[in-house]
């Protein structure tokens, strides 16, 4: 049996994960986890052999629980499953040590075809995302790197920018979580990050500094 952690800040997409891939005979879903943190937790408790990482979640990214994960439990592969395709997370979740990258968009069958692969040691990318890192290494995209300086150094996600956005039209937690199809208690959560982030101590301090910072159009 090959043990799997989910680790999603949607419960949806946990419960359909566990679902579908619950469902193969040599699979056992032994927990899900809303935020890195808990994904850490998880492994040290239950010691699974394939995590399904998420990238961008309240508390502790992906990115970031990989890199623990990996210096901790060097056994257990991790495979990054996101909606987001940039450049930059790719390149971080590989370099912090996964052993895929993955959409979620993905038909259940790849998906649990490629868990078995990683399981027995193959790396998993798909051609589209390495097409694109192709290209980037051929063509850097140099202004693109130029204008998202500021977002980085501030380690926002497009997630926590996306939010960002919605307060500066004065959106609330309960419309920007309507909108975005999250939990009131995630749209806290991310927020709380972004203040953590900007070093503010609420949303319209935040809107101004990202909008002198130029992370969001003023």
């Amino acid at each position: 049996m090959i043990k799997l952690l989910i680790s999603d800040d949607q419960e949806l997409i946990r419960a359909s994960l566990s679902i579908v891939l619950g469902g193969e005979e040599d699979f056992d879903i032994v927990g899900t986890a809303e935020h890195g943190k808990m994904a850490i937790e998880l492994t040290e408790q239950y010691a699974p052999d394939v995590v399904l990482m998420d990238i961008h979640m309240p508390v502790m990214d992906g990115v970031q629980a990989t890199k623990h994960i990996k210096s901790h439990f060097p056994g257990v592969k991790v495979i990054i499953l996101t909606t987001f395709q940039e450049l930059t997370y790719v390149r971080e979740a590989l370099a912090a040590g996964a052993e895929g990258y993955l959409l979620k968009a993905i038909h259940p069958n790849d998906l649990a075809a490629g868990i078995r692969l990683v399981h027995h040691g193959g790396t998993l990318i798909t051609q589209e995302v390495a097409k694109q890192l192709i290209t980037d290494w051929i063509q850097p995209a140099g202004l693109e790197k130029e204008e998202n300086s500021k977002k980085n150094s501030f380690r926002l996600t497009d997630r926590e920018i996306e939010i960002l956005e919605l307060l500066s039209l004065g959106g609330t937690n309960k419309e920007i979580a309507r909108r975005l199809y999250l939990t009131e208690g995630t749209v806290k959560n991310y927020i709380s990050n972004i203040y953590s982030k900007l070093e503010v101590t609420g949303r319209y301090k935040a809107v101004f500094k990202a909008k002198e910072e130029g992370i969001i159009n003023p």
